[in-house]
């Protein structure tokens, strides 16, 4: 598959990017292996269920607090993924590649993985049963189990990949779809969705469409392209200030944004779309498409829903403040399972498990957690090759920028930081448990105002 090369001519741009290559090259950690090879306990100090980036992050954290023989993390996949740069990946700017390493390698050094799935978890016991069979107790239990796509829910998927014209950068086999589709557009309408569930990442329905934009500009196809993009949200970002900017774009660059409209069917064979007006319940309309970019609804993994932990919606219920169960003291939870009221990103997890991290040490020594996590989030809203607004806020919807500069704008550095900088944190930082958010930039950059 042949990427798309990004062109920045500014020697100041090419100067940043040459810096974080080498950084990526030179600043790296030894690599970690995994304690896999050690026989699997029946308790341990501190269980980790999930082994994704709020898991792995946390396995690492609790490895410093109470040693690597007295953490486990249950983990059925082999590979791990950096969802995040998936975005890029659909749009032909990134490797596939380049998103992956073997689990083996992200898990912390000492720490016993599991290679299992959660079958049950009964709190009221202080255990957990995998798929195996085995039951496994614990003293200290945190969950994070992430959150399960549910393509079956729209009729026609997820068979109707197979045909061409159709792809979805949130899974590992439907990405490189999107590619494909993207560079097979000929003429015709252009479709994005999002659905009528929480999701995570809610800016990556749109930032492909914008993606795409630019490619249909860069190849000479955008008078061809009809671009819609179908959501089921009343409004297109939930932050005002980065709402604004986002709809100046779509203006600019003649895009066709419908608000209400579900994604309910596709009939791939026919290359059509079936949406389902939210305003008007069982009013459908039927739309052709020479490209489709399907965002699948979300939900809670089927092992939450009917658990103890979770709340009625099926989210794993936890303090919006400390991260700590509602109910079970010795049970936390992390990331996209969990009922915290805030976008569900990475950087919502890497501010997570500092709070988290602090939190836990407490209980540990029967005192009361005093951190608070305040919502933080961020989405870095690619809108081209070579563009990002980097919209990060908080849980009242209020920007929560960490630089000296308007964050609403497109720039090329925050490109930079989203294409080359952030994997490099999260692989190199954040997995390790030593990267838990910009706050304390944020303080540098802002004189220590918050």
């Amino acid at each position: 598959m042949t990427s798309l090369v990004t062109v920045v001519s500014s020697p100041r741009a090419r100067l940043f990017t040459c810096f974080l290559r080498l950084g990526c090259q030179q600043a790296g950690l030894p690599q970690l292996h995994t304690g896999a090879g050690l026989a699997t306990r029946s308790h341990y100090e501190v269980l980790v269920l999930g082994g994704g980036s709020g898991g792995v992050t946390m396995a690492s954290r609790m490895k410093r607090r109470v040693g690597a023989e007295n953490v486990a993390i249950v983990e059925p996949s082999e590979r791990h993924y950096y969802q995040p740069i998936w975005t890029l990946v659909g749009a032909g700017a990134k490797q596939l590649s380049s998103s992956g390493r073997p689990t083996a390698s992200v898990i912390p050094s000492g720490v016993q993985w599991i290679r299992a799935r959660v079958a049950e978890l009964n709190p009221d016991k202080n255990c957990i049963r995998t798929d195996n069979g085995k039951e496994i107790s614990y003293k200290y239990l945190i969950i994070a189990l992430g959150l399960q796509l549910d393509y079956d829910k729209i009729k026609g998927l997820p068979e109707g990949f197979a045909h061409p014209k159709i792809g979805s950068n949130y899974s590992v086999s439907t990405v490189e779809k999107t590619w494909k589709a993207l560079q097979d557009f000929k003429e015709g309408n252009a479709i994005f969705t999002f659905p009528n569930t929480p999701i995570k990442c809610a800016g990556a329905p749109q930032k492909i469409m914008y993606l795409s934009e630019a490619y249909f500009r860069k190849t000479g196809k955008r008078s061809k392209a009809n671009i819609i993009f179908n959501t089921s949200l009343g409004a297109i970002f939930g932050v005002k200030k980065y709402a604004d900017a986002l709809l100046e774009i779509i203006r600019e660059r003649n895009l066709m944004v419908n608000y209400k409209q579900n994604l309910i069917e596709v009939r791939a064979d026919k290359q059509e779309a079936v949406f389902e007006n939210l305003d008007k319940p069982g009013e459908t309309q039927v739309i052709s498409y020479e490209m489709l970019h399907v965002t699948p609804p979300m939900s809670s993994p089927d092992v939450l829903k009917t658990s103890p932990v979770a709340d009625a919606a099926g989210w794993v219920d936890v303090n919006k403040e400390t991260l700590q169960h509602k109910k079970y003291p010795n049970v936390f939870g992390i990331g996209d399972c969990t009922n915290l009221p805030t976008s569900k990103t990475a950087a919502a997890v890497a501010a997570q498990s500092g709070i988290l991290d602090k939190t836990i040490s407490l209980i540990m020594k029967n005192e009361t957690p005093m951190k608070k996590y305040d919502g933080y989030t961020s989405c870095p809203l690619v809108t081209s090759y070579n563009r990002v607004i980097l919209a990060e806020f908080d849980y009242d919807a209020q920007p929560l920028e960490t630089f000296p500069f308007d964050q609403g704008k497109e720039r090329l550095s925050m490109y930079l930081m989203k294409a080359d900088m952030m994997p490099f944190l999260y692989w190199n930082l954040m997995l390790r448990g030593y990267w838990g958010g910009p706050g304390f930039l944020r303080k540098l950059f802002h004189l220590g105002m918050s």
